[in-house]
């Protein structure tokens, strides 16, 4: 069993303002996919500039955060938001961000992005599905960071033993509040670090197999057809050792979470995007034709 480490969620002051590292993991995403984009625009072939690729990213930064923060306060965290406290919806240095949420805010940013260029939507889906991954692994380190969102718990020598004693009093309220769902006395959690596995499976292991697909040109919305499958399985195997929320638990069956429920759509759309792509077969506008 690994011990989970004693981390500040606040990286540093300045003065009275503090910097979490929750804010600095949407930094590297955003800053992964800048850099991607970049070197995918530089390459012979490609139809993307420097600057294109800039606003591209600023305008799924704008959209990915509105989005994802709207999503969660709708989605999870209406009980969050009350007279007491009605700057919650702001307050994203806490955590609290819906991926889905995010995905939808982003996808919208993106459709006016390619409204404005005069660009096909597909194609400035399939450019942005590759620069994607790196944000979603970033996030879930965030969250480690955060100690919230642990998995269910589990004896496996991979678990991560999470002692409250220790922690932060933020990390400490998030252990204290599993410890009641379970009913473990004293509050000592044995559980599955879920955030390390979605890091994994929808950072490293999506970004490898996007950033190769999108490697030469495909069918229009073929990446974004992979893209969607891939996450969506990825998230919906995630759920089953994933703790629930707090405020929703399981919907169905002692084990069907929102996650899952918001996860299948994204799959079943990914499937419907690949069946169209290769049978209508449109070129990809990312690439100049061929000579």
């Amino acid at each position: 069993m690994i011990v989970y480490p004693d981390i500040d969620p606040i990286a540093f002051r300045l003065g009275p303002i503090k910097v979490h590292w929750y804010g600095i993991m949407y930094l590297l995403g955003f800053a992964s996919g800048w850099l991607l984009g970049r070197r995918r625009a530089a390459r012979p072939g490609s139809t993307w500039k420097g600057v294109d690729v800039d606003d591209l990213v600023f305008f799924a930064m704008v959209g990915g955060i509105l989005g994802g923060r709207l999503g969660y306060v709708l989605i999870y965290g209406l009980s969050f938001w009350t007279a007491q406290n009605p700057w919650y919806p702001f307050e994203v240095w806490d955590g609290g961000m819906s991926i889905h949420g995010g995905f939808v805010g982003g996808i919208i940013a993106l459709a006016i992005f390619a409204w404005r260029r005069g660009r096909s939507v597909g194609d400035v889906f399939d450019f942005a599905v590759p620069l994607t991954p790196p944000g979603l692994f970033f996030g879930r380190i965030g969250n480690f960071i955060n100690g919230e969102l642990w998995g269910k718990p589990t004896t496996r020598p991979w678990g991560f033993l999470v002692d409250p004693a220790r922690l932060h009093p933020s990390q400490a309220s998030n252990a204290f509040s599993d410890c009641s769902r379970l009913g473990i006395t004293p509050c000592i959690l044995h559980v599955h670090a879920s955030q390390l596995y979605e890091g994994f499976l929808e950072g490293i292991v999506l970004f490898t197999v996007m950033w190769w697909f999108t490697a030469k040109p495909r069918a229009r919305l073929a990446p974004s057809g992979v893209f969607l499958v891939l996450y969506g399985t990825f998230r919906f195997l995630i759920e089953f050792v994933r703790m629930p929320d707090l405020q929703i638990g399981y919907l169905a069956w002692g084990w069907l979470t929102m996650g899952q429920i918001l996860s299948l759509p994204m799959i079943l759309i990914g499937v419907v995007l690949l069946t169209y792509a290769y049978n209508a077969r449109a070129s990809s506008g990312n690439f100049a034709p061929a000579q």
